[in-house]
């Protein structure tokens, strides 16, 4: 039989259950069982409850299967929920969370058939339940509610490090938790707080930023924004490491000496936390010869005891059983799930055909005393306190009648800035944007110049992107330019009728870069931009006319001969309005204030690239940081200045910056603040960015802007080659650089 609830039928199940969920199984009344108390605290309802389950019940609670797991055939085939996979999953296996990962959608990709989909599991799981536990349903809403066909598709997280904006991340966190609670999700696995380090790995664009203050400044703000109304919860992963895996392979092993893993890596897993996220996902691979699932030092003495986290720690999609498949520390699921929920994993993220041995494996681990008792409460009680905290007691259900207008084409705006403020002009020789309005023709061409797929890129309805055949609204460049300009913009597909209509016309704009992709799937061993297209943006160049190179890509790629582009405007994966931005910045309706959050490499022999490289001994440079564009770097339609820097020490650092417009547009003006060493006993980088900001500028406005940050920034691990010693700040001179301005703190 295939069970599929309409939206009518649910609001009657949703008042009949809500109703039922006064009364226990017993038909005890909410006064005599505190769990189903609203008014008791979160503690008690917890204490109660698990104190009323069995052991099954207990080791239900630690299971999150994908939704595939009740659909067709209950593997892979997708389709209509069908109810006899579900009494086995809901009810025999009694799992306490479901998620849908990348394409794991209801028959209708619609908000509505999402929120009657989920409602639909929701609605069995309580029914099915004796003690009537809700589920927490989870989905990977990385940029935007991306699964979701209609749904506004922000920039991907690469795009957000390129605004270095945190008060635009926060609304974009408030905008996506909106749009997944209309549709029944509860749990969002996102952000993603590694950093960028080799643009080999198929996963760099759902990276921030290389620069770990950066990167933990913007997740902070999208946690707070998805987590403002208490409905939803985020995710903090992959902790920890998971970024510079050996050759830039996904999923693999890491090599991180500990100052190394400690001073830059953890940093913004740190910020992340500190910023009260709920749940944490664990890195898939492995780091110093240790698989992170498997690792009792970073999920329990680090994460709980050091930093204090309190929340739920969820493993990555099959990450449990890899522990006896891949990594082989054990011969049995069993032993790999004793593995991994002694180190700290709470749940595991189970992919179809996993979820029986899973269940299994931890029932005979509690049996054979392998997990004990007192682990086993620890994380059920970890999964309740997350259900109450989010409501899911007493509010276990969406109104689908309310979620197509929750989620189709809301918050157009916010994408439309935040494509906008992404946008990063790297060359513009001669002054040649912004283009006029009121030009005439201008060939529009390149493989990405009207294609909404490669603009939104990967995790985009399905896994690797846009599948081939759906459509799904958007802007294109073409389309906005076309907004613009009108007809005056020609489409023109082929390379060499691209060149001929060149020719005659007053610019050509050709749009680049690379197709969607993600994690091992897009792993890419040279990663540059095709020979095809160096051909064609060198041909049209060939013209003498105007060529304005656009590159819609997931990674700063290697552009042999298009690096002598004279024009060239980065737009990483802009989302579904990136059309509009990329045209406003073109054409001069928006000035481009994108500033590098990556370093971008000169050839694929660079990798891994990033601006905090420690110095080494050769003269040329060949040791050093020879990067095509730095960290941080991004042109504007108008001149900026830093013009003084003053230094105030503490426990808090306060730094005073004096800037100026000094052109003729207004503008945003990022201001990054380094910190340097020029004497340190361990090698410091050349520059480590301390605080920033963003400030708007009238055409020849000057200000003073204050910002601050903590002395413990500027901590780094002492000790020997071993990295031993314990973080610290050294005492010494430092300098606080802002522009090509500085001043002195010294600390004693």
């Amino acid at each position: 039989m295939r069970l599929r609830i309409k939206a009518a039928r649910i609001g009657t199940a949703m008042a009949i259950t809500v109703s039922g969920l006064a009364l226990t199984a017993t038909g005890a009344s909410s006064a005599q069982s505190p769990y189903l108390d609203p008014h008791a605290s979160v503690s008690t309802r917890v204490a109660d409850l698990l104190k009323r389950m069995t052991i099954e019940e207990k080791v239900g609670q630690l299971a999150q299967p994908a939704v595939v797991n009740m659909q067709g055939g209950c593997q892979w085939s997708g389709g209509p929920l069908t109810e006899s996979c579900m009494q086995h999953v809901l009810g025999d296996l009694k799992v306490g969370s479901v998620l849908s990962g990348g394409g794991e959608t209801p028959v209708n990709n619609t908000p509505k058939d999402w929120a009657e989909m989920v409602n639909t599991v929701q609605k069995f799981a309580i029914d099915h339940s004796r003690l009537h536990i809700p589920i927490v349903y989870g989905v990977d809403a990385v940029h935007g509610h991306n699964n979701v066909l209609g749904a506004t598709k922000f920039p991907q997280q690469i795009g957000v490090g390129a605004t270095w904006d945190p008060q635009l991340s926060q609304a974009m966190g408030e905008s996506t938790a909106r749009a997944v609670k209309a549709t029944g999700p509860q749990w969002d696995f996102a952000p993603v707080q590694d950093i960028a380090r080799d643009t080999r790995w198929g996963r760099y664009y759902e990276t921030y930023s290389e620069d770990p203050y950066l990167a933990g400044a913007l997740g902070a703000a999208n946690i707070q924004g998805l987590q403002k109304t208490g409905q939803v919860s985020a995710t903090v992963k992959h902790f920890a490491g998971y970024s510079q895996p050996f050759a830039g392979h996904d999923r693999s092993e890491a090599h991180l000496d500990p100052r190394y893993f400690q001073d830059t890596f953890l940093p913004s897993y740190k910020a992340a936390v500190d910023a009260g996220a709920d749940t944490v996902m664990v890195n898939s691979g492995s780091v110093n010869g240790i698989p992170a699932h498997a690792s009792h030092y970073l999920l329990t003495d680090l994460l709980r005891r050091q930093w204090g986290f309190k929340g739920v720690v969820v493993s990555d999609w099959n990450d449990v059983d890899a522990l006896r498949t891949s990594y082989h520390l054990t011969d049995t699921y069993a032993g790999a799930v004793a593995i991994a929920i002694n180190a700290g994993v709470d749940m595991g993220m189970l992919p179809p055909g996993e979820v029986d041995g899973f269940v299994q494996g931890l029932l005979d681990d509690v049996k054979t005393g392998k997990v004990t008792e007192r682990r086993l409460d620890q994380a059920v009680s970890r999964v309740l306190a997350l259900k109450f905290k989010l409501g899911l007691f007493e509010h276990p259900y969406v109104d689908p009648s309310k979620a197509d207008a929750a989620v189709l084409g809301t918050d157009k705006d916010l994408a439309v800035r935040a494509a906008t403020e992404s946008q990063t002009l790297l060359k513009n020789d001669g002054n040649v944007l912004p283009l006029s309005t009121g030009t005439g023709k201008v060939v529009v061409t390149g493989p990405s110049a009207d294609s909404i797929p490669n603009q939104d890129g990967g995790w985009t309805i399905q896994w690797q992107g846009i599948p081939s055949g759906v459509n799904d609204p958007g802007v294109t460049v073409y389309q906005g330019i076309k907004n613009v300009i009108g007809d005056h913009a020609k489409l023109v597909a082929k390379a060499d009728d691209a060149v001929d209509q060149t020719k005659d016309a007053d610019a050509a704009i050709v749009v680049v870069g690379d197709k969607p992709g993600a994690e091992g799937v897009n792993d890419q061993e040279q990663p540059e931009l095709a020979a095809d297209q160096q051909d064609l943006v060198d041909r049209l160049q060939a013209t003498g006319k105007p060529v304005i190179v656009v590159v819609v890509a997931d990674r700063p790629l290697v552009l042999g001969k298009a690096a002598d582009a004279k024009q060239l405007l980065m737009t990483w994966l802009p989302g579904s309005e990136g059309g509009t931005a990329v045209a406003n910045v073109l054409f001069g309706k928006a000035n481009p204030s994108g500033r590098l959050p990556v370093s971008w490499p000169k050839t694929t022999g660079d990798e891994p690239m990033f601006y905090q490289q420690l110095p080494g001994t050769n003269s040329g440079t060949s040791s050093g940081y020879d990067p095509l564009f730095a960290f941080g770097a991004g042109l504007s339609y108008t001149t900026y200045a830093v013009q003084g820097v003053t230094v105030s020490g503490g426990s808090t650092v306060k730094v005073s910056v004096k800037v100026a417009n000094t052109g003729s547009r207004d503008g945003d003006f990022v201001v990054p603040v380094f910190a340097q060493q020029p004497v340190s006993r361990i090698i410091a980088p050349p520059n480590r960015l301390v605080a920033f900001t963003r400030v708007p500028l009238k055409a020849g406005e000057s200000t003073t802007v204050s910002l601050s940050f903590p002395r413990s920034r500027l901590a780094v691990t002492q000790g020997d080659i071993d990295g031993s010693g314990t973080r610290a700040v050294l005492p010494g001179l430092y300098k606080i650089v802002a522009g090509d301005k500085s001043a002195d703190l010294t600390i004693n």
